[in-house]
């Protein structure tokens, strides 16, 4: 946002801009979130509907930093991170979830343990309110990795989480964007004369904004976490999966790293396991965060995929590296200075 109004929505949220990679070299990190990426372009954003990411986001770093002041771990901080983001209808995660080809809202979460790489996931899930604590239960309560579909939402209820109806996750603006995309895909079929010949398809689903949520944490104790969680993408068929649970590719932790979170293009996030990939840059190569998050990226991008990540190292150094239009996303340092961004 720039000139006065910009200045003055920044001083209302007590918030600042920050450009990340000058940014992270001055001050020690120890909370990065990120809403998603994908074509955030600031002509197409009202400054009412700005300044209402931008406070989410600010809420969201709060309630982690909050823990982390109080001497939680990192792993707490991450959870309730990704909690009050899954309970925002902004972004495309818990209650704002995009919708299947079907018309179901199917999340899938995952988080990890830097200290011990221990770490759990959950994917299509239509009933469990924060699939960020049901990933968490299947990696402290369960000898498992990753639970699915109905198991993981037994598994939740039996974990005493908060178990709701499907229609909760509901939310018009995205019930709107799926019949866009059936309408989409309808006219792209007929083009392809794909009923005749399957095969010339090649429909790509794309979703333009990448709403997925995720948080990576430093504690007192030097311990990283990372969490993520999504939605999916709009119109997606067949049970789909993307990279948001899988620990390597979309979520990853380790101490002697990084803790990173990914959000975009799924597919290509796995194929990449571009979450792990950044990790093993440090550890084998010696980049820095910064280095192996736009290294890890670049290959997303040469394969034809598009997204971000954010990854934070155990010196409190950061990266925010996407190769979209925006990517909303935001920080706080060890002392309390909260910084916020959205577009390129």
């Amino acid at each position: 946002m720039k000139g006065w109004f910009g200045y003055l929505l920044m001083g209302i949220l007590g918030i600042s801009a920050f450009t990340p990679a000058v940014a992270q070299q001055r001050s020690s990190y120890v909370l990065v979130i990120h809403g998603g990426a994908g074509t955030i372009l600031q002509k197409n954003m009202t400054p009412e509907k700005e300044a209402a990411y931008k406070a989410s986001l600010k809420h969201a770093l709060e309630t982690g930093y909050g823990v982390l002041k109080g001497g939680g771990s990192s792993l707490d901080a991450v959870e309730a991170t990704v909690r009050v983001l899954e309970d925002d209808s902004l972004f495309n995660a818990g209650k704002g979830a995009v919708f299947t080809h079907d018309g179901r809202n199917e999340l899938d979460a995952a988080i990890m343990n830097g200290k011990t790489k221990a770490a759990g996931a959950v994917a299509g899930v239509t009933t469990v309110r924060n699939p960020v604590s049901a990933a968490r239960a299947v990696m402290e309560k369960s000898e498992h990795v990753m639970m699915v579909g109905p198991g993981a939402e037994k598994f939740a209820k039996e974990a005493g989480l908060e178990i709701v109806d499907p229609a909760y996750f509901r939310t018009e603006s995205r019930w709107r964007d799926l019949q866009r995309a059936l309408r989409e895909d309808s006219i792209a079929a007929a083009k392809s004369n794909a009923y005749t010949n399957p095969g010339k398809l090649g429909i790509k689903n794309i979703d333009y904004k990448f709403g997925t949520v995720g948080a990576v944490a430093l504690d007192k104790q030097g311990n990283l976490a990372a969490a993520t969680s999504t939605g999916g993408m709009t119109n997606k068929k067949y049970g789909r999966i993307g990279d948001s649970p899988i620990i390597g590719a979309g979520t990853y932790a380790n101490n002697q790293t990084a803790a990173i979170s990914c959000t975009g293009w799924g597919e290509y996030y796995i194929r990449n396991v571009v979450a792990y990939d950044l990790s093993a840059l440090m550890e084998y190569k010696g980049l820095t965060v910064q280095q192996a998050g736009n290294t890890v990226i670049k290959k997303v991008g040469d394969m034809g995929g598009d997204g971000g990540l954010i990854a934070l190292d155990k010196q409190g150094n950061m990266t925010m590296s996407f190769n979209t239009e925006g990517m909303y996303r935001g920080a706080v340092t060890k002392d309390g200075k909260i910084e916020i961004a959205i577009y390129k």
